[in-house]
């Protein structure tokens, strides 16, 4: 078993939904129900989660049109609300951006400058939240991405920085793909120049499908790796279909991958599934 492995948290969105019938975009719990985001931050810390993410993953401009909310409002109240539950511990707060809803031209209706406006604002929010790290999770686009993590670099250019994609079943002849169509290969080499600290998958899938996967990152990456898949299949009352354990012995097969370093849990995995998966690592 790989003895460098971190532990990491598990889905922010599902958990927060588990912990209330009022289920709207999970940023706004931020501001509408904030005790729930400390409880999960706390909940995550306990579980032995060594990086746990601020409650930003969505909170863009886009998700908030129509809103009397403010992205720098929104940002700094998640932050603010890390900071309250998990100073003094020994773990990381990282500062979550994810995709956006709409695709990038010409697939869709967002052109790249537009993209980079939006992830700038979110970072120059979040890093004057002090966070410890920046993920970067659940693209579809490698463009996306590189876009969000230019807008990192450009706002704090040392702060380490995690980049995540989602994919996917793979095929036999094409291999792993993203949904518009990023190999491992196309991921490892466009994200080199950004420097990460750790590169990989979440969400996609459970781990059983998963795997396979970064097997293909551990072949061909020389940056570190991060195995963040789902808890099966989530379901809307909280949880998924794949119980603790099963979750644990599944995703702790990724430690025996050369590269992987960072190991988690993404939609459907709360604080019990991480509390299983370090328990098995031994951790």
């Amino acid at each position: 078993m790989n003895s460098d492995i971190i532990l990491i948290d598990g889905g922010v969105g599902t958990s927060l939904w588990e912990k209330t019938d009022d289920k709207v975009a999970v940023w706004r719990y931020n501001i509408e129900k904030p005790e729930i985001v400390l409880e999960l931050h706390k909940e995550m810390a306990d579980a032995g989660a060594k990086y746990v993410l601020a409650n930003t993953f969505g909170a863009n401009r886009l998700a908030m049109k129509g809103t009397d909310y403010t992205v720098p409002q929104i940002i700094s109240r998640a932050m603010e609300l890390a900071h309250n539950a998990l100073d003094g511990r020994d773990v990381n707060i990282s500062l979550a951006m994810g995709p956006l809803t709409g695709l990038l031209k010409p697939f869709g209706p967002i052109d790249k400058e537009e993209a980079y406006d939006i992830y700038h604002e979110m970072a120059e929010a979040g890093i004057a939240g002090r966070p410890d790290a920046v993920y970067i999770q659940t693209f579809l686009d490698l463009e996306m991405a590189k876009i969000a993590a230019k807008a990192v670099r450009d706002v704090e250019p040392d702060i380490p920085l995690m980049i995540s994609l989602t994919f996917t079943k793979s095929s036999p002849k094409k291999g792993p793909r993203t949904m518009m169509g990023n190999s491992v290969p196309d991921i490892i080499e466009g994200l080199r120049p950004f420097d990460p600290i750790g590169i990989g998958l979440n969400c996609s899938s459970g781990p059983e499908d998963a795997l396979p996967i970064i097997e293909t990152f551990s072949r061909l990456s020389d940056i570190p790796l991060i195995f963040k898949p789902n808890a099966g299949k989530p379901m809307m009352e909280g949880g998924s279909d794949v119980d603790y354990d099963e979750f644990a012995v599944e995703v702790s097969k990724a430690a025996e991958y050369a590269g992987v370093k960072f190991i988690g849990g993404c939609c459907g995995a709360n604080a019990g599934y991480i509390a299983a998966l370090r328990n098995k690592l031994a951790l």
